[in-house]
């Protein structure tokens, strides 16, 4: 018996000490990432692509409360696929245990080639904006400084990431709280001023002669965009304490609180602005703020800033996470698989990502790539839930701690994959573009990452490269098994 708890204590010792990624997420924790992640620069520069793209202020508020019903469902599905499926990774991990490793593997490819450095780089000029321009209003601010601080921004998120897992979750919970404050100061003087009567913008909110079917896609991805990050808590399955309980929970609680926000905030616009004036607003929430807070207009614009670190902050502590999957199951390079010996984060996959960011920033204008990247993006998480069916019917009596109801799934595959078909024919362009680049991943699948193809000295470089890198930067494999 001693020597049994001997044994027990000698192993939980190990596991304490072993370099490993530790649960450390809770419910709060996990609820601020999924909205601190989605509260970004979204809702306060969506709100012009979805009523340019919509035609009509009842069309676009319909096409917000349909961005959050699907959103809800699909974040519902990524539950499901969270508690059946151990790992971290999201997307990645849930394609290769459904559909087998060449989709994960160019989910992961299309990841880091552009959909991860495009998205990051949107959200650091975003913050940038915010705070350089009310600087230099009612000039333009200087393109050189506003990419500057981008580049500042997106390296003080790096450090923080690589630093400290405890440091990453409290600076987003702070944030998170900032976020839905900057939302709540938009929302009660749009409410006040419509329970005074001021509903002009609504009574003509369905001219449908200016709807154009063939760029409602657009306004669905733009409402979508700004939705985006529900599963994000997904990509770190491996560190949320009690995950079948809290997966759900962080989910529901999230999603319904974020589409009331957002539904609210876009009638608070409606209240004070025109149509035209939105639509000839590059930042729709310091042009609400000129309106409706005069006294505070200044301090909109450090809280939006604010809200784009914190969607910084939550998309740089999850996407990592991907990549650190996929070199732990060998489809990208090992040393992306390491964890710091002493900080316990996965330094590696973290930084990979910096570089690639930061030449995005200084590429500047990069709005079109949003578009670019939503197709493949969307692509891939049909493609998921869709895995996820398909295992339910080879797999009908694996464990599932929470099952998502058949109609959900089914509902937010089929629309899924309908918008995906339908941006074929309104933006063939960048969806071609989009699927040519994902195509390029797969001579690299079967020529890299199948490695016996490879020649022995490629094999031995990379070996001998691996090596000095985990030296040069103190990571080790995992050592204790975390799912």
């Amino acid at each position: 018996m001693d020597g049994a708890q001997m044994k027990t204590e000698s192993e939980e010792k190990k596991e304490e000490d072993g370099v490993h990624l530790r649960r450390q997420i809770g419910l709060l924790p996990a609820i601020s990432i999924i909205i601190g992640t989605v509260v970004g620069s979204g809702i306060f520069i969506a709100p012009k692509g979805v009523l340019m793209n919509s035609g009509s202020v009842g069309l676009s508020l319909l096409v917000w409360l349909f961005c959050g019903v699907l959103s809800m469902f699909g974040a519902l599905c990524y539950a499901e696929l969270g508690t059946t499926f151990t790992k971290s990774g999201a997307h990645y991990t849930y394609l290769l245990e459904t559909l087998g490793p060449l989709p994960a593997f160019l989910r992961l490819w299309v990841e880091f080639l552009f959909i991860r450095p495009a998205v990051t780089s949107y959200v650091c000029l975003a913050f940038a904006r915010y705070v350089v321009e009310p600087l230099y209003a009612p000039c333009d601010a200087p393109a050189v400084l506003i990419k500057l601080l981008g580049i500042v921004a997106i390296t003080f998120v790096v450090v923080v990431n690589c630093w400290s897992v405890t440091m990453t979750s409290r600076i987003q919970v702070v944030l998170t709280f900032v976020k839905v404050f900057a939302l709540v100061l938009i929302i009660i003087p749009g409410m006040m001023a419509l329970t005074k009567g001021k509903t002009h913008n609504f009574q003509k909110g369905f001219e449908l002669e200016s709807l154009t079917p063939g760029r409602l896609p657009l306004a669905f991805y733009n409402g979508l965009y700004a939705y985006a990050g529900w599963f994000y808590l997904n990509f770190v399955t491996e560190e949320v304490i009690n995950p079948n309980r809290t997966f759900p929970l962080a989910i529901i609680f999230s999603m319904l609180i974020v589409t009331a926000l957002y539904l609210m905030v876009n009638v608070a616009y409606y209240t004070m602005m025109t149509p035209a004036e939105l639509l000839m607003s590059d930042a729709v929430a310091v042009t609400f703020a000129n309106r409706a807070l005069q006294g505070m207009a200044s301090v909109i614009p450090v809280l939006v800033a604010l809200s784009c670190l914190g969607a910084l902050n939550g998309g740089f502590f999850g996407a990592p996470r991907m990549l650190f999957v996929g070199a732990r199951e060998g489809h990208w390079p090992q040393i992306f698989s390491m964890i710091h010996i002493r900080r316990q984060t996965p330094l590696p996959a973290v930084l990979l990502l910096y570089p690639l960011v930061v030449l995005m920033i200084l590429n500047g204008e990069i709005y079109q790539l949003i578009n670019f990247a939503s197709f493949t993006r969307w692509f891939f998480i049909a493609l998921a839930t869709l895995g996820m069916l398909v295992h339910r019917h080879r797999f009908p009596l694996h464990p599932r701690p929470f099952r998502v109801p058949l109609f959900v799934a089914v509902t937010f595959t089929v629309v899924c994959f309908f918008i995906v078909g339908l941006s074929l024919y309104s933006d063939p362009w960048n969806t071609g573009g989009s699927c040519a680049l994902t195509l390029t991943g797969v001579p690299i699948y079967y020529l890299i990452v199948q490695q016996y193809r490879l020649p022995h000295r490629w094999r031995h470089a990379f070996n001998y490269c691996n090596t000095q890198l985990q030296i040069l930067l103190e990571v080790v494999q995992q050592e204790v098994k975390t799912y």
